[in-house]
């Protein structure tokens, strides 16, 4: 789990902490994993996102204004990539993706998703339930270690 949390980690760093609480909390909404939802809702809010962009993101197509138009691509492509296995519906977000972000952010982002995707099949599968305090308590040990 400890190079799991460190990959975590590092995919993150590449995104603004806007963004990416937006991206990890709508994968987790996704997936139902309400151990995610807890972490990364506090952690949005610990990085200053509001409560209202919080309570609309199952709805932020009908809440756009709310979202940039960078979010909202970044929104559309989490949700194209944790639905894959619905059909390959993915084409519309990937241009939308490749309108608001370079090459590098992509991959980034698309790092993100994997990871935050992973994070909700081990933690709904094995019935986690972690602490936000808990787990940045542990988040300190997945990050490298300067050399004495």
């Amino acid at each position: 789990m400890k190079r799991w949390g460190a990959l975590s980690a590092a995919t993150g760093e590449a995104l603004d902490p806007i963004l990416r609480g937006l991206v990890e909390t709508r994968a987790s909404q996704i997936n139902g994993c309400a151990s995610c939802l807890n972490m990364h809702t506090t952690w949005a809010r610990e990085h200053g996102e509001t409560e209202q962009r919080l309570y609309l993101l199952p709805a932020w197509r009908e809440a756009r204004h709310l979202y940039s138009e960078r979010e909202q691509a970044a929104l559309a492509w989490t949700e194209a990539l944790t639905r894959l296995s619905e059909g390959h519906t993915h084409e519309k977000a990937l241009k939308e993706l490749q309108m608001h972000f370079t090459e590098e952010e992509q991959v980034a982002l698309t790092l993100v998703i994997n990871v935050i995707n992973g994070w909700n099949r081990l933690t709904v599968g094995f019935g986690l339930f972690i602490d936000p305090a808990e787990a940045k308590a542990q988040s300190a040990t997945f990050a490298p270690q300067a050399a004495a």
